[in-house]
């Protein structure tokens, strides 16, 4: 078999160009000029540097830079560094999108952060995948996989121009674009013809070759030996306690949990014995991640017979919010991970991945096992982890985000749900178990886009809605009779009964203040309802907030009030979250970011992408110390254990973001980063240990 895939790997591949490495200079150049945004203003110097003044009501001010032809041929190109400067007086993220004249769909970009008076780079891969199809090929269920040279939602042959932005100003800001250049890179024509199947027996992509790549089960028993030593010798940090509290620090007030307190004018998670304790973890630590098989079987090589030990990795699922799977009820599924662990450890391969789990966050200079992850392997008691459910109920009718409809709180069913869930994790264990740190309760929800959203999408709602029956009593309480909120909202409602029944949208510059004011008794519901819950079933347990991704100010001042610590989840290369001003005074947990590359063997790159795996590991570094520098961030979990389906979960999330790869080995540069930083976190957080007052 491996000499078929040595033939079919060569055979595939047709080079069509081997250029030396050099770059095009499209910024400043003769063939390219550049155009304001919506809300913005530009201006350029004699150096031809671009100073962006961008304002408010647009979403995305800045400027673009086109083509004067039209379009530009950049297939000989494989990556864009665009060098900007922030001349503002507080730190930006500049975005950056590269067009084609009609684009639809997933384009190239990136983002950097940018501190005031300094530069930075925004890095995108302008190709999706370093192989390239010679022609169209029907590849379904991945978000990135091998496209025709002008094929897949972005033609590169197509560049017409590329938008350099700030994301929905609060005030305005300034910054500059200096360069912009495209670095050559040779391009990899595979024939399409002959391209499937592309997924050995292992999981992998058959068509190329890279470092750490298996191609026998002899290499992945040698694997696992070299493994196992380097593990044995290597225990991690000497001057952390068995939680992973530093011992170098602090001797604070031990309650036997895991508790909150700022010290030195940072905040700190404290450990059960008392030590200061920086939560450096990882999500998704469980052995699975299968793929959808049904109606693409001949994507792969080799599928295990119905009587093969390998069989027990079939599975089913229905899961599928997005991409090929949508609607589509119960497909197949298959788990390479799980067959390879099968295959590597033999029989006993639970137990081994569980007890290796622990192992490896020790060595590798992490202390949590974070959300998602495989009860089997946190309830060994033997790392913290943090614990997680959900809400049910209705949900708030024209409230959109990506996971779905945001949970209505004010209905009978979320409050009875939450509760029985929290009860639960008494059950379960983990509510007196010193071991949890706390509970994060949803994940990403769609709050919408500004603080008026969700009391908009209740007025909309039908009149059984329970979020739209609280507004109204709210507005009862605050206008008494129907006459006076017609008043202010320029409403004819004849009575309140009318407005319950009405689904017609008012002015929106009369009913503003209101909406902006339940939207916070929405947000502030929603958490109260959680805490008090979790209070409840489980006194001694953090309550971790819902890991905002988008959220307006109103949002993070509730859950700042009713939350233990806040969580956010932060997809950029350095910590750009805070409270708003009036907030309560509150810590926050950062629950996922990561970094991919294209250079083992994967599609895709994930939400923030890398020229390579030593590139990944110092953006990992950097992203470390960014929160370790913030005096409100008391840890930060990368997303996720092991590098997602070659090709994708139910989703179509296929992307290069593991500490592990399908076949369970580790990436030894993010290894080492994280042991890097894991080693000197305590110190960098508070100080050298000769300053501490240690006991």
């Amino acid at each position: 078999m491996n000499l078929r895939f040595f033939f079919t790997v060569f055979s595939t591949f047709l080079v069509v160009s081997s250029l030396r490495a050099g770059t095009l200079t499209i910024w400043p150049s003769d063939e390219a000029d550049v155009r304001k945004h919506n809300a913005s203003e530009i201006s350029v110097d004699t150096q031809r540097v671009v100073r962006v003044h961008a304002g408010v009501g647009y979403n995305w001010p800045g400027v673009t830079i086109f083509f004067k032809q039209g379009e530009r041929d950049l297939s000989a190109y494989g990556v864009l560094r665009v060098t900007v400067r922030n001349v503002d007086t507080r730190s930006l993220i500049v975005s950056l999108s590269v067009k084609n004249r009609d684009q639809k769909g997933h384009a190239p970009g990136g983002n950097v952060l940018i501190q005031p008076g300094e530069k930075g780079v925004i890095v995108a891969n302008l190709r999706q995948t370093p192989w390239v199809l010679d022609k169209s090929l029907d590849l379904v269920g991945m978000r990135g996989f091998p496209a025709a040279i002008e094929g897949g939602s972005f033609n590169i042959r197509k560049t017409a121009e590329l938008h350099v932005f700030l994301n929905k100003l609060e005030m305005p800001a300034t910054f500059e674009v200096l360069k912009v250049e495209a670095e050559e890179k040779p391009l990899a024509l595979m024939k399409a013809e002959g391209f499937l199947p592309f997924v050995d027996m292992f999981g992998q992509f058959v068509h190329a070759d890279w470092p750490g790549k298996v191609h026998s089960e002899t290499e992945l028993q040698a694997a696992k030996e070299r493994e196992m030593r380097e593990l044995a010798e290597s225990k991690g940090p000497d001057d952390r306690n068995a939680w992973g509290g530093w011992t170098k620090g602090p001797l604070l007030k031990a309650t036997g949990h895991f508790r909150t307190e700022k010290v030195n004018g940072k905040w700190w998670l404290v450990d059960p014995d008392g030590r200061l304790f920086f939560s450096h973890g990882v999500d998704c630590v469980r052995p699975s991640s299968d793929t959808g098989i049904s109606d693409r079987e001949k994507y792969f090589s080799w599928l295990p017979e119905k009587d093969s030990p390998f069989a027990a990795f079939y599975g089913s699922s229905s899961w599928a919010p997005h991409g090929f799977y949508k609607d589509r009820g119960k497909f197949k599924t298959f788990d390479f991970s799980r067959s390879n662990m099968l295959r590597k450890y033999g029989a006993n391969w639970p137990d081994i991945f569980a007890d290796m789990a622990h192992q490896r966050i020790r060595a590798w200079g992490l202390n949590t096992v974070a959300n998602w992850s495989d009860p089997k392997v946190y309830l060994l008691k033997r790392t913290p982890y943090t614990a997680t459910f959900g809400t049910s109920g209705p949900r708030i009718e024209g409230s959109e985000g990506w996971w779905g409809k945001f949970p209505d709180p004010f209905s009978r069913e979320f409050s009875d749900t939450i509760r029985a869930r929290a009860i639960d994790q008494q059950k379960i264990g983990t509510a007196n178990d010193p071991w949890c740190i706390g509970y994060f309760v949803d994940n990403e929800l769609s709050w919408g886009k500004d603080d008026k959203s969700l009391a908009l999408s209740s007025l909309l709602s039908p009149a059984t809605q329970p979020s739209k029956l609280a507004m109204k009593s709210w507005l009862e309480k605050k206008y008494g009779g129907i006459g006076e909120l017609n008043k202010v909202w320029g409403t004819s409602f004849a009575e309140w009964d009318a407005f319950i029944a009405s689904t017609n949208k008012p002015d929106m510059k009369l009913c503003g203040p209101d909406l902006e004011g339940f939207h916070k008794e929405i947000a502030e519901q929603y958490f109260r309802v959680i805490r008090d819950a979790v209070k409840a079933a489980a006194p001694d347990k953090l309550y971790l907030g819902c890991r905002i991704a988008w959220g307006a100010p109103s949002v993070y001042r509730a859950a700042a009030k009713y939350c233990d610590v806040v969580s956010v989840n932060t997809y950029s290369k350095s910590v750009n979250k805070d409270l708003p001003v009036d907030s309560d005074d509150k810590p926050i947990i950062n629950g996922e970011f990561h970094f991919g590359a294209l250079d083992r063997g994967i599609f895709h790159t994930g939400l923030v992408s890398t020229g390579s795996q030593a590139e990944r590991a110092e953006c990992y570094r950097n992203f470390l110390i960014s929160c370790l520098n913030h005096p409100r961030y008391v840890g930060t979990h990368w997303f996720q254990w092991r590098d997602q389906a070659l090709t994708g979960r139910g989703d179509g999330e296929n992307y290069q973001i593991g500490f592990l790869t399908v076949t369970d080995q580790p990436y030894p540069e993010l290894v080492a980063a994280s042991q890097a930083i894991g080693a000197t976190m305590y110190a960098t957080r508070y100080g050298s240990p000769d300053k501490t007052s240690a006991k």
